[in-house]
């Protein structure tokens, strides 16, 4: 099947339905291979639609068993079924009762969408098209009902029936084996929220007292034995339901909250109204198993599924170009929440790293698009961190040009005006203009155009006139489907720094294009004049990381040093050394290309020990600016004709350099650095976070008892943070006691595939020959299960995306093999296949001889007449 075989959907023929769903009573008799579905839809024609207009019910691979029109068999002739279609040829002209049956196989369905049944435990995943899995219906997100769902089972089988709502009433079904439940939604959701959970599965029971003064009943199911682990999803939860009144003013609006964690789920989690199903890793935690990364992750989607709540759920987008309407919204709510549990800049710094290693690569590829894409094939591949991150990122610079006090008269407004709605972006953002009094037309293009804007800056600095000019120009290339692009409004946060390391108050002439310490450049270009300047000062620009762009202002190294030494901005002191980091990397790469090895800049180095020995710093701001810059970060700054190997032999130098210069205090650290006892909390995380850095470059020191040092830390480690930190410096560094340490810790662990997860990324990311052997020959471990998208993305999916050097390997075998993964799971799994594909997406930058082979590997896969809707979007396009 080629690209124009598969239909476009596209944003400008959105039309409004013809018909509507008030209502839907769900009958669900499950039963592993022949579930029975008994959909009763209540159908109404929407206002303007012509008599006798056909009803056409999404379907996906279904089978009608039986069909009522207000209680009546219709004649044959007055509609058509088939597995993707239910089409009545005239409907009645006023309300209508519609009774569907339909009997689905939730066993057989590998795709873990709709209705499926994994691990004896029967679960529903409907976000984006799953419920057409289910029963026929107008399976999109602006037709919205009130749901009232029956579910029966056997009691041995699936003792816990859970579902949207609340409960309505629950028993034993007389003379048989079998009970069922009744769960009542009264707020009116698109079927995308439905969800169903069956199994035996053990609750943890607790609750919330909102502030009107409701009591909410809250439980956390899992698989039985793991009650124990749910304790920090629980705190995370009302932490949650707490912070959300506070801050946005939100009370949950039902009387039970529902989370269950399943082992076998394509996404994080999901946010059906009531009945939050989640990928287990992002709810059990405890010490041994899981890292502080893990809490911070837990905490931040629990959070981020609640709040659904409210921005995806009492207010769901009209259509899924909207998409970023609930999720860029609800990432930059979570990401909020997580500011205020622990240290803001930390977090901000960590949240701008995972965008510029995961959006800004896909702005600068094939597969770009804009926040609000204009089209699509298929929509679960739409599901990215532009929508995601960038989206979060667009709703950030909204606040920044409004203020706090707007932005919140702004939200305000939006949850007063659509509650209930299926809204749009432009909806939106007429509440904000209309709040903040001002015309966000041009702001609107961030959710128009793809690609990640550039700023280049010049600056002069009069000492007789003091002043100063800053020219700032922005530019945007080209993108797949847009060749040309409008300037943009850009807010620029501004710092001047004064010799003493102060800051310099702004006195701007152009007061209209500047507000507060924000620069709003509207222009291609612009030029901005600010009084009062002295002496020359240091610009800090782009403050807080103001917007997703790239700057150009090539500040001097000792600049660069200043702003690293006195920038009050801890977002741009960590900007600084990574900026430092970069131009010593790429030198160093230079060098490597031309088959040179240059010594290491002294001065660099330097500078990074003192910040490694600055006792007045957070922990984990210290470790966040000894963190180098990644090779996938030098393979996007590098741009074209990249080649990993000399990547990786810059960074290594580098990190060599570092580690020799100041290997006796990253020993001294890493043994006096998180002796507390383990605790979630940020404090102590930081430190962690730092110790397991000063493990990391001690090992590339000259220290001679270095490997020794880390063992024992991978041998005495008492939470998962520390052992793991430990074990993957000995297996990147190929130090004396890998094997061992890798032993043990499978020993440790073998019952746990959260934990064993771990162990697998461990050895997928060394940077080494051998990994690919050594990944193949894991697949056929015990604790590896082909079935299961964790232990895939843990293992295939580690590889692919964490281990750059050996998946470009100059043979081609890391694309070969991944070509073949795809096309292994891809008729079992379309999601997780055409997620793993989306590794390739920066192809086209490598070097010609990898970017062959690559290429080679994409154009066998588009060949190939079976490949699934999702997995041959992400081909094409990439090749495209």
């Amino acid at each position: 099947m080629s690209t124009t075989d598969q239909t476009v959907v596209r944003l400008e023929d959105y039309r409004p339905p013809a018909y509507l769903i008030d209502r839907v009573d769900l009958d669900v008799r499950l039963h592993p291979s022949a579930t029975r579905v008994t959909a009763v839809l209540a159908i109404r024609p929407a206002e303007g639609t012509p008599a006798g207009t056909p009803l056409v019910l999404d379907g996906d691979g279904l089978r009608l068993e039986h069909l009522l029109l207000d209680g009546r068999s219709p004649e044959p002739e007055a509609y058509a079924a088939s597995p993707v279609a239910l089409t009545l040829h005239c409907p009645p002209a006023q309300p209508f009762r519609l009774e569907i049956e339909t009997v689905i196989n939730p066993e057989a369905n590998s795709a873990l969408m709709g209705l499926y049944r994994s691990s004896g435990t029967y679960c529903t995943q409907c976000e984006a098209e799953g419920f057409r899995r289910i029963t026929y219906f107008l399976d999109r997100p602006d037709v919205l009902a009130v749901y009232t769902t029956r579910i029966e089972a056997d009691r041995t089988e699936a003792p816990v029936l859970l579902g949207n709502g609340n409960p309505v009433e629950a028993g034993p079904i007389a003379g048989t084996e079998r009970h069922y439940a009744i769960w009542h939604d009264p707020h009116p959701k698109p079927a995308y929220l439905f969800a169903l959970v069956a199994g035996r599965l053990a609750s943890v029971h607790d609750t919330f007292t909102t502030r009107s003064g409701r009591l909410v009943r809250l439980a956390i199911h899992v698989e039985p034995g793991k009650e124990d682990m749910c304790g920090w999803a629980m705190d995370s939860l009302k932490r949650s339901m707490a912070w959300d009144e506070h801050v946005f003013g939100l009370e949950y609006d039902l009387d039970v909250f529902n989370i269950v964690a399943v082992s076998d789920f394509n996404m994080g989690a999901m946010e059906n109204k009531g009945l939050n199903i989640f990928n287990d890793k992002y709810v059990l935690a405890d010490p041994e198993t899981a890292t502080d990364q893990d809490y911070g992750h837990v905490e931040a989607v629990i959070a981020h599924e609640y709040f659904h709540n409210w921005t995806g759920n009492r207010i769901t987008c009209r259509d899924w170009f909207q998409l970023c309407l609930k999720e860029g919204l609800t990432v930059f709510r979570d990401q909020e929440f997580s500011s205020d549990m622990r240290s803001r800049p930390v977090k901000r710094i960590a949240d701008v790293r995972m965008l510029k290693s995961h959006q800004f690569p896909e702005d600068a590829g094939p597969l770009a698009h804009p926040v609000r894409p204009r089209a699509y094939r298929e929509i679960n591949n739409f599901y990215t961190a532009t929508v995601y991150e960038k989206g979060a990122e667009v709703v950030r610079m909204l606040k920044t040009l409004l203020g706090a006090e707007d932005f919140a008269a702004g939200m305000a407004l939006y949850i007063r005006r659509h509650d209930g709605d299926a809204a749009t972006i432009e909806q939106f953002l007429a509440c904000f203009a209309e709040a903040g009094g001002r015309d966000l037309e041009q702001f609107a293009l961030w959710y128009e155009q793809a690609g990640t804007p550039r700023l280049e800056v010049t600056s002069a600095h009069d000492p007789d006139t003091a002043t100063l000019s800053l020219t700032l120009t922005q530019s945007l290339g080209p993108t797949p489907g847009q060749a040309s692009k409008l300037p943009m409004l850009i807010p620029v946060r501004l710092g001047l720094i004064g010799p003493e390391g102060a800051d310099i108050g702004l006195r701007p002439r152009e007061r209209d294009r500047v507000q507060g310490d924000v620069l709003l450049l509207s222009e291609r270009s612009q030029t901005f004049t600010f009084d009062g300047v002295t002496e020359r000062p240091v610009l800090s620009l782009l403050r807080g990381f103001s917007a997703p762009v790239t700057v150009n202002a090539t500040p001097s190294p000792a600049d660069l040093l200043f702003l690293l030494q006195h920038d009050s901005d801890p977002f741009n002191r960590w900007q600084a050394a990574q900026d430092l980091a970069t131009r010593e990397l790429m030198r160093l790469y230079a060098a490597r290309r031309k088959g040179d090895v240059l010594a290491v800049d002294a001065a660099l180095v330097s500078a990074l020990g003192d910040v490694l020995t600055d006792e007045d710093l957070d922990p984990a701001f210290r470790a966040q600016v000894l963190h180098l810059p990644g090779e996938a970060d030098l393979a996007r700054d590098i741009g074209r004709d990249v080649d990993p190997d000399a990547i990786l032999s810059a960074r290594t130098q580098l990190r060599h350099a570092i580690g020799r210069a100041h290997g006796q205090t990253f020993a001294s650290l890493a043994d006096r650095l998180g002796r507390r006892p383990f605790a979630p909390d940020a404090a102590d995380a930081g430190e962690r976070a730092l110790k397991g850095l000063c493990l990391a470059y001690l090992a590339v020191s000259d220290q001679d008892t270095r490997a020794d040092i880390i063992a024992r830390h991978a041998r005495e480690a008492d939470n998962m943070t520390d052992r793991i930190a430990a074990l993957s410096v000995l297996v990147h560094e190929h130090l004396a006691g890998a094997d061992t340490a890798l032993a043990a810790f499978e020993r440790r662990h073998a019952g746990h595939p959260l934990a064993m997860d771990k162990w697998f990324t461990v050895q997928a990311t060394s940077p080494h020959a051998g990994t690919l052997t050594i990944v193949d020959a894991l697949t056929r471990h015990p604790a590896f299960d082909w079935t299961n998208p964790n232990r895939v993305r843990a293992l295939v999916g580690a590889f692919t995306t964490g281990n750059q050097s050996q998946f470009t390997r100059p043979d081609g075998a890391g694309f070969v093999y991944l070509g073949d993964v795809v096309e292994r799971l891809d008729q079992r799994n379309p999601q997780l296949a055409a997620r793993l594909v989306s590794a390739f997406r920066s192809w086209q930058a490598l070097e010609p001889k990898r970017a062959a082979l690559a290429e080679g590997v994409l154009s066998k896969l588009a060949g190939r007449a079976t490949l699934s809707k999702d997995t041959r979007d992400i081909v094409e396009r990439c090749l495209a």
